[in-house]
This record gives C-alpha cells, sequence and structure tokens, in this order.
C-alpha cells in the first residue's frame, strides 16, 4: 500500500503534523496513526531511519507530501 492510500484513514492532526514536519522522524502518535492505517506493515519500504535510528518516511512518501502541502497534488 502507498502513502495516498493510506491518507484518508490517517487522524487529521497526523496529517497536519506529517505537512508541518515533513521529513522529520515520526514521534510515537504518529507512528502509531500510520502504522493502524498501513495496517501494521512492517514492510520497510514504508520506512527510513535518519541517523540515530528513529523511524520516518522513506524519501517518495515525503515527497508525495510535499506535493499535497504546495497544492500540486489533492489528497
Amino acid at each position: 500500500m502507498e502513502l495516498q492510500a493510506v491518507w484518508p484513514h490517517l487522524r487529521p492532526d497526523s496529517r497536519d503534523w506529517l505537512i508541518a514536519h515533513n521529513g522529520e522522524a515520526l514521534p510515537p502518535s504518529i507512528l502509531a496513526d500510520v502504522l493502524a492505517a498501513n495496517g501494521g506493515s512492517p514492510d520497510s519500504s514504508w520506512w527510513s531511519r535518519d541517523d540515530v535510528g528513529r523511524l520516518g518516511l522513506p524519501d517518495d512518501a515525503v515527497d508525495w507530501i510535499e506535493s499535497v502541502a504546495n497544492g500540486e497534488i489533492a489528497a
């Protein structure tokens, strides 16, 4: 599943946080919401890690969120 398919299932506050903090490591509440929305997928294609090992979203998801934030695509 891709972020585009999961996006509508995220809480509005999670979507707002992802837009405001795009590319940052995910805090536990946002991570839990993304996991719940994607069925708890442990698939590594869903996740990236920063230099201290915190989970975040991969580059393609970050790029997609940026496009949504800039109004380039509808979510």
